[in-house]
């Protein structure tokens, strides 16, 4: 079984996630294949991951978001929002989406009739996505348009625990668009608000991309995402391709095999998988830095993250349901995370010393940001606690 280090890891990291400068690339449709999907949960960090691989500017990515929408939004691993190339939906429709529907329609279907709004919570759902469709056949519209226009959605259940965080009485609406977006019926299309915000019209799948591609069967759907996984992450192991996926180890397993994976040893005596054509080593990387944003995917794309991330670190840099912060990178581990002042203006904040050469390089990184952010201010509700405060331990 051929071996592959951490440090060969981090090499391909580099290079292959766009991140070392010397490494960017040209534009956002190559920045999102390179990492084949971008986590989009909040609005700002697609363009700010975009902009870490590569010198697109805000106005770039709008277009590829709304104007050639080469670049779409959709539900799928995980029950996340990500940005996938067009060309990926059919696979995410057939596997990772549909998965989340059948979930997501199990569980509105329990809540409208514990909440009372019917007797039967399935039939309730049919003509919920019988009313929205024809609505939007008319026009796109935001979610307070579409409630606005369909009393059958002007609702709302109790989801979890009502004295928890993310529990108590929430509006039926979203959860429905929701759902109806994760079959790929719908999509997210011109966004009615600051880049930083998320002020979507919904809008019919095919009035959005034109013709809807039939989706992908769910192994060809898993096949696909795993292979474009692999050709972005590998090598990774099993539980990290499950994870991703939000799949069960089954499927996981199945996708693979499909795909011919060839497993490897790592670093700490575990194994995992690369494509069949991607044995041969990459060339190391000089000494780089790079800042991501707040879920960014190369941050996310593993579960087992030793190789780039000091588990002792996990809790400073992750919040309690493991989302990631923003992340300063040296040499392809993240060393820190990085902060806006009250001007905009970015800095490093460290998790201990820096190596020799990372302060001047990571600056190089912070006034570049800072420049391209131009002193637009970046909040999330995912801070981590060292981006909280610059004197944690």
């Amino acid at each position: 079984m051929q071996h592959i280090d951490d440090d060969q890891r981090r090499a391909r990291l580099a290079r292959r996630h766009a991140i070392a400068p010397a490494h960017r690339v040209d534009g956002p449709v190559p920045a999102t294949r390179a990492m084949t999907v971008l986590h989009a949960t909040e609005p700002p960090s697609v363009h700010l991951a975009v902009a870490a691989r590569s010198d697109s500017s805000v106005a770039d990515v709008e277009a590829a978001l709304y104007d050639d929408r080469t670049l779409v939004k959709q539900l799928a691993m995980r029950r996340t929002l990500f940005v996938f190339p067009r060309d990926l939906l059919p696979a995410a429709w057939g596997s990772a989406s549909a998965r989340v529907a059948t979930q997501e329609h199990a569980k509105i279907s329990k809540d409208v009739v514990r909440a009372g709004l019917d007797d039967d919570g399935a039939a309730w759902l049919a003509r919920a996505e019988e009313a929205v469709l024809a609505l939007l056949a008319d026009a796109p519209r935001s979610t307070t348009q579409i409630r606005e226009a369909v009393p059958q959605l002007d609702g709302r259940v109790m989801v979890g625990n009502p004295d928890a965080k993310w529990g108590g009485e929430v509006p039926i609406a979203p959860r429905v668009l929701t759902w109806l977006g994760a079959r790929g019926l719908i999509m997210r299309g011109v966004n009615n608000g600051h880049w930083r915000l998320s002020r979507a019209a919904w809008t019919p799948t095919g009035e959005w991309i034109g013709d809807r591609p039939e989706p992908l069967s769910t192994d060809e759907g898993y096949a696909e995402l795993v292979r474009r996984w692999l050709r972005t992450f590998g090598p990774g192991t099993t539980r990290d391709v499950q994870w991703w996926l939000g799949s069960t180890v089954t499927a996981a397993r199945r996708a693979l095999a499909d795909v011919d994976a060839v497993e490897v040893s790592l670093d700490g005596g575990g194994t995992g998988w690369v494509l069949p054509d991607d044995l041969d080593p990459v060339e190391p990387v000089d000494d780089w830095a790079a800042l991501l944003p707040v879920l960014d995917p190369t941050t996310m794309g593993w579960k087992e993250r030793d190789f780039y991330l000091d588990p002792a670190d996990v809790p400073y840099l992750f919040d309690s349901n493991g989302n990631g912060g923003t992340t300063a990178w040296w040499n392809g581990r993240i060393i820190g995370c990085w902060v806006q002042d009250d001007a905009g203006v970015v800095s490093v904040v460290p998790r201990g010393p820096l190596p020799a050469g990372a302060r001047a390089a990571l600056d190089v990184e912070c006034d570049r940001l800072t420049r391209w952010l131009g002193g637009v201010r970046i909040s999330s509700v995912y801070a981590s606690r060292q981006m909280k405060s610059a004197r944690l331990p």
